[in-house]
């Protein structure tokens, strides 16, 4: 039996835990009808691969974009002449950092998904990997969800150019399903703040890990053209560093989000007189 789905679209999910193609849209053609259908179907496998969206027009991929919220003006990425929401991900240009994140959680306001298009490929590798955070959360044992409820995470980044943190709930709630997903990551999340050091520097070690298992992945395989949708808030993702010839994209993302979950139901730690506390945690920039 095959595993299409006949919506609007043609929609092949791309394995159990995330991830599905859509065929029979064109976004550079895109209707009200066509959005809404796409947008319900990015609820549910949280990222979309749409292939071969060849010559799509500057100007109809910002209107795209704004369909789903403001877009951001990257501090550091290139952006495509005339264009400062359109942001170039270029393998020589500082884009090639391969860790598992979600973008910019050291953000206040992370954004809510990105719209990625792939323009150049090498002539192989150069994958692209996604986690669902809401399976990540939910095969977790009970004991270990009621914890993480409680607790809150510093997420920063320190690099120069671009200094910033926020405290984010461990467990997030999406605002448009409803259901938890684990918002911690390897990249950004610095440290767990109702935790000593070694508690937090173990436990986020055991959740980033567990949270990227391959049961809750995809991987996508890239043709020059085709474009990626994700929701921002309950996956994370990792470009595969396995080549060495140019790869380029285009990307616009979607700012807005507010990640809210439960009351931390602990007071932050306070170290004890004369003890260190320095939480060791890898700060990156997000890699495509």
């Amino acid at each position: 039996m095959s595993d299409t789905l006949k919506t609007a679209f043609e929609v092949t999910p791309l394995t159990g835990a995330l991830g599905a193609t859509v065929r029979g849209l064109r976004l550079a053609e895109i209707t009200d009808e066509d959005f809404a259908e796409l947008r319900r179907l990015l609820l549910q496998h949280l990222v979309l691969f749409l292939p071969d969206q060849q010559d799509w027009a500057p100007e109809s991929r910002v209107a795209f974009g704004r369909r789903f919220g403001e877009l951001e003006v990257h501090p550091y990425l290139p952006h495509l002449d005339g264009h400062p929401e359109i942001q170039i991900i270029d393998s020589e240009q500082d884009g090639k950092i391969p860790i598992w994140h979600t973008d910019m959680t050291y953000s206040p306001n992370p954004p809510v998904g990105s719209v990625l298009q792939i323009i150049r490929t090498p002539g192989h590798g150069g994958d692209t990997m996604w986690s669902n955070q809401y399976l990540a959360y939910e095969s977790l044992s009970a004991p270990l969800r009621d914890l993480l409820d409680g607790l809150t995470a510093i997420h920063a980044i320190h690099i120069p150019g671009l200094d910033s943190r926020a405290e984010h709930p461990v467990v997030r709630t999406h605002p448009e399903t409803g259901r938890r997903a684990l918002f911690v990551n390897r990249a950004h999340t610095s440290h767990i703040v109702q935790l000593s050091r070694n508690e937090s520097d173990a436990l986020l070690q055991y959740l980033t890990e567990f949270a990227t298992s391959p049961q809750f992945t995809c991987r996508y395989r890239w043709t020059a053209g085709d474009v990626a949708i994700w929701d921002n808030r309950v996956t994370q993702h990792y470009a595969v560093d396995d080549y060495a010839q140019k790869r380029t994209g285009l990307r616009v993302v979607v700012l807005g989000d507010d990640p809210t979950g439960g009351e931390p139901r602990w007071p932050a730690y306070e170290p004890a007189p004369g003890e260190r506390y320095a939480p060791n945690r890898m700060n990156a920039k997000e890699s495509y």
